[in-house]
Formats: structure tokens, sequence, C-alpha cells
């Protein structure tokens, strides 16, 4: 080597780059991991199974309704409102008042964090939405739900469902 001592090139900010694009990708990985997307008919059972047909009044083609409107049938879907609040899981339960995220002095009335609302198993989601739908409003509380479920002809979110 002639004229001078060898140096490794210098890379503006690229570890830094490096580490976010890492853990951007890493993030989208661990998410999609635990997330589930539902089929109409395969919600349809797990909901009957944990007992949300008649629960309340409602029925199974109402609760599978509501899910297809507030998420698509994914488990993970999490949507940030202009509050800092977040709607969380299949049912898009608001952090506001529902479940316990980073925001202190929350009401938490589910006494569950909203992550455990993206579990695919949907036990705690079940649970919350069983408390929320006590309040007198009911599905009511869920504005997707009464403008694309209430009042109409459901059958058809569980026909051809082996239930």
């Amino acid at each position: 080597m002639e004229g001078g001592s060898w140096a490794p090139r210098r890379w503006p900010c690229l570890p830094g780059i490096t580490l976010l694009a890492l853990a951007s990708l890493l993030s989208c990985l661990l998410t999609s991991g635990q997330a589930k997307v539902y089929s109409r008919c395969e919600l349809a059972r797990v909901l009957q199974d944990f007992g949300l047909d008649g629960f309340r009044g409602y029925s199974l083609a109402d609760w599978v309704c509501l899910a297809y409107f507030a998420s698509g049938f994914n488990t993970a879907a999490v949507d940030h409102e202009a509050d800092g609040s977040t709607n969380n899981g299949i049912f898009q339960i608001n952090s506001r008042k529902w479940c316990k995220n980073l925001k202190p002095n929350v009401p938490n009335m589910c006494q569950m964090y909203c992550s455990d609302l993206l579990n695919p198993n949907l036990k705690d989601t079940v649970i919350c939405a069983m408390k929320i739908i006590q309040d007198p409003q009911g599905l009511g509380t869920w504005e997707v739900w009464r403008h694309h479920c209430q009042g109409k002809d459901l059958s058809d979110w569980v026909d051809g469902c082996e239930l």
C-alpha cells in the first residue's frame, strides 16, 4: 500500500439507518407472527364456542358483521386515533375506556392490556366485548355496527357455515 494508511469507507448514518430498518422489519415479523385473519365461518364457529350467539340478544351474524367491518377479521388490527387512543383487535376495542396501553390514568374497564386484544385465540377479546355490550347501547357502542349491520338482514354472514 503506497502513500497512506488504509481506512474503511465511511457510510454516513448507515448503522442508524440499518438498525431502524432492522427494527421495523422485526416488529412487522413479530406482529404478523401473532396475527390471524379469520375466515367468515371459522370466526363464526369460534364466537359460537365462546357463547356469543344470542348473548344479550345479539346473533352470531351481528358479531361476524361487526368483526368484518371493524377489522376485516384481523386479530392484529390496530388503528390510531387523533386523540392518541388506539382501536385494538378484531372488534377494534378502544383504549380510551376499555383497555390499558401506554397512557396513564385510563379507565381500563376490561382490566387488561390493549395488546391482550390482539391475541388470535380471542379469549380476552370476547371477555372484553361481553363487558362492552352490557352498556345500554349494546353493540351500538360500535359505530361500524350501527352503520353496516344494525337493522339489516345479516343471515348471509353465517349462511353456509357448519355451526
